[in-house]
């Protein structure tokens, strides 16, 4: 799909967002996310310092690694790649599809003209940092953190372990 499908403009959830500039239909390519191709080691020093650069700052930012594979991680921090834009969503409207070498996000439901993208970033639950990684996105289901779906249970036994320890 082409970028008159979507639009890059100021989001509630963060920063900026992608919208739906028309109605997508579930199953759309929407966008590539594209970048520079680092060895994981490479992405893995530079994630860490743009978290060390954003976390002792007033200013937002975001690392846009992207894990392309075991060895590989697309680094999308440039200007030209729109797709750094979709923010997490604890009830997404899109996915990520790996396909060939290839980053592409695409709809798992059918979009309206307007709706913000978004899918789910995929953190695992790490005890150190998961407070790191504020989730803004208002989703029903949305516990407060960037953690992904799988991994979302973890937290919630976490949680009611300090409850219960009070």
């Amino acid at each position: 799909m082409n970028s008159k499908s979507w639009i890059v403009k100021n989001s509630k959830i963060h920063g900026s967002g992608v919208f739906a500039k028309t109605d997508i239909k579930k199953g759309t390519r929407i966008i590539e996310y594209i970048g520079q191709k680092v060895t994981r080691q490479e992405g893995d020093k530079r994630s860490e310092k743009r978290i060390k650069k954003y976390l002792n700052s007033k200013k937002t930012g975001s690392v846009y690694i992207f894990e392309l594979n075991s060895r590989y991680d697309i680094d999308g921090s440039f200007s030209y790649n729109k797709a750094r834009y979709i923010n997490h969503s604890c009830k997404p409207n899109c996915e990520v599809d790996i396909k060939n070498g290839r980053i592409w996000i695409s709809a798992i439901k059918n979009i309206t003209k307007n709706d913000e993208l978004s899918y789910d970033y995929g953190y695992e639950f790490d005890i150190d940092d998961y407070k790191d990684h504020k989730c803004k996105c208002g989703a029903s289901n949305c516990i407060g953190y960037i953690i992904s779906s799988d991994d979302r249970h973890k937290l919630r036994k976490l949680q009611k372990r300090k409850n219960v320890s009070k």
